[in-house]
């Protein structure tokens, strides 16, 4: 097991290799990308790779992250801190191969003779375990200043309905 900063770029091949366990960190200032999309890029994710070769010979290797983001809540508008945590199984394949005969359940990640860019796939999977919506929990979010909540009102319920002439005109036999 490597602690420690997570290399940007390693050969999951060679990994998988030695059964090798990637346990650290990476700066949330490092993922730009990602920092576009919170109000605060302070922090740090924990990261762990796990490489090994499975009953097939194939590379695979399974990833966790965990992180804590700052987002602006989309009903106060206020900060919100949201935790994050992402699991991924991987099954790396050469450029172009038939991925029919990769397992069920792993992500297929097509790879060449470059290295894999584990920042990049770090982001990428940070990004996706975002929430669309950031939100406060209900109890705890506080509504904007000079938000009024609509009041239904009477008139609304029983103005009728622009519609009810068609309904007498169908009904009547001599139209």
């Amino acid at each position: 097991m490597l602690n420690g900063p997570i290399p940007p770029h390693v050969d999951p091949r060679k990994l998988a290799d030695r059964t090798t366990t990637l346990d650290g960190v990476v700066p949330l200032a490092d993922l730009k990308r990602l920092c576009g999309a919170l109000a605060d890029n302070q922090g740090t994710v924990h990261v762990k790779f796990m490489f090994e070769r499975d009953e097939r010979n194939a590379v695979v290797f399974h990833s966790e992250l965990e992180v804590d983001v700052k987002m602006v809540c989309q009903r106060c508008l206020e900060q919100v801190t949201l935790p994050i945590y992402s699991e991924c199984d991987y099954a790396v394949v050469k450029e172009g191969a038939n991925t029919q005969s990769v397992p069920q359940g792993y992500d297929v990640l097509e790879l060449g003779e470059d290295p894999l860019d584990l920042l990049a796939l770090v982001e990428e999977e940070l990004l996706l375990a975002l929430p669309i919506v950031p939100m406060h929990d209900p109890k705890d979010c506080q509504q904007p200043a000079g938000h009024i909540e609509p009041e239904s009102s009477e008139d609304e319920v029983t103005r009728s309905n622009p519609f009810s002439v068609l309904a007498q005109l169908k009904r009547d036999p001599n139209v």
